[in-house]
């Protein structure tokens, strides 16, 4: 399999992540080239993702984004910021990781694979959001925050180690949000005159 089909899949999987969690991806990805580790390395024009100053600063943003997540009211409030900040997070995961192509085209691949993922992903959170606010008043959203964290780094994760995995992954992901997704409808009530 060619490397760049390789670097697609990665930079698919991180920027699917990002669509959840702005921070969390980005930072397991600068980990991962800070320490040397998995064998992976970083486009020339994102090399400043591996630096130390980078990894520090990803680890007080991704703390800060966890714990805000949990907070009501906030959450939502991240939710409707991160529909721009996760595209362009995903944008910078997904062309770091293009190290064949020169520096103008692991921007533009990293654009066109990153942040149409990341918006399609931050927009199935955002609904899962509304209808977890709407069916429970907001009382189990901190639980769905811990769900979406954990997709985030398990996503992240298959990413760096097993890119080919990918596709099956995010099928996978998405199959389960819609079962999801149909269960808190189906918990919901059908119109206001039913609560009369």
């Amino acid at each position: 399999m060619d490397t760049w089909i390789l670097a697609a899949f990665l930079g698919l999987g991180l920027a699917a992540a990002t669509g959840l969690r702005t921070f969390l991806p980005l930072l397991m990805l600068s980990a991962v080239a800070h320490f040397g580790w998995l064998g992976i390395s970083l486009s020339e024009s994102f090399a400043w993702l591996g630096s130390s100053a980078a990894l520090a600063t990803l680890a007080i943003a991704t703390v800060a984004e966890l714990l805000a997540d949990k907070i009501p009211l906030i959450d939502n409030a991240l939710s409707a910021l991160g529909m721009i900040s996760r595209p362009v997070a995903a944008a910078i995961a997904a062309g770091a990781v293009f190290t064949s192509l020169d520096a103008s085209a692991a921007i533009i691949a990293g654009i066109i694979v990153g942040a149409p993922t990341a918006l399609a992903v931050g927009t199935a959170q955002a609904g899962t959001r509304v209808a977890s606010t709407t069916a429970t008043g907001g009382t189990a959203n901190p639980i769905v925050s811990i769900a979406e964290d954990v997709v985030s780094f398990i996503v992240a994760l298959v990413a760096l180690v097993v890119p080919v995995l990918i596709p099956l992954v995010l099928i996978a992901v998405a199959w389960l949000a819609y079962r999801g997704s149909r269960r808190w409808r189906r918990r919901r009530p059908t119109s206001w005159a039913v609560q009369r």
